[in-house]
């Protein structure tokens, strides 16, 4: 185990490095790699990272709080069970990692790459998804509620029993997904039905 507090790196290589169980906080790592590097059960604090790269990196069990990770790839990462509590993610890419298990509590996700991601019935509220791109993601029995998922992308996402009432829904383009099943609040319906053509009075 070891412990960085209030360092800042900038461009150093960490790939295929062991990292497990290390405590981080209030450090910086700009344009850092990562990839391919063992980081089960790391825990980071008011930590930064930008433009860093987690390709193939295991972060299972991992626990970051108040942290942000701006344009970091995390493709073909292993997030199994790891916990995001009121991170900064915004375009961040998720391509093919696997996120079974994750908590994701508050925090802004806008402007991420999630397609394809499974978040079935993980509770979701209030989280900022402002553009970020949800095509056939598994969000069946997902709780949404007061969710920011303007102009996001949901094309052929999956919403049977998931809970959307609260949710700002502005700039979604409902031709592209199923709601059955989805609950919805009386705005969403209204915005549903206008992107449908319907006329409301």
């Amino acid at each position: 185990m070891f412990q960085y507090i209030d360092q800042h790196y900038n461009a150093v290589n960490y790939s295929g490095r062991d990292l497990r169980d290390g405590e981080l906080i209030r450090c910086t790592f700009e344009r850092c790699t990562f990839t391919n590097g063992s980081l089960e059960e790391i825990t980071t604090s008011d930590c930064r990272f930008i433009e860093c790269n987690f390709r193939g990196a295991t972060l299972n069990g991992s626990i970051h709080s108040d942290s942000a990770f701006v344009n970091c790839s995390f493709v073909e990462a292993n997030l199994f069970v790891s916990k995001f509590n009121n991170c900064k993610m915004t375009g961040s890419d998720f391509s093919n990692a696997q996120m079974d298990g994750i908590t994701i509590f508050h925090g802004d996700w806008s402007y991420t790459n999630l397609r394809h991601t499974r978040f079935v019935k993980q509770d979701m509220r209030g989280i900022r998804f402002n553009e970020a791109d949800l095509s056939e993601a598994n969000l069946e029995k997902a709780d949404l509620r007061d969710c920011d998922l303007t102009r996001a992308i949901l094309a052929k996402a999956k919403l049977q029993g998931a809970d959307l009432r609260g949710a700002n829904l502005d700039g979604v383009d409902f031709k592209s997904f199923a709601v059955k099943g989805a609950r919805m609040d009386r705005e969403q319906a209204i915005l549903f039905l206008r992107s449908h053509g319907a006329k409301i009075d």
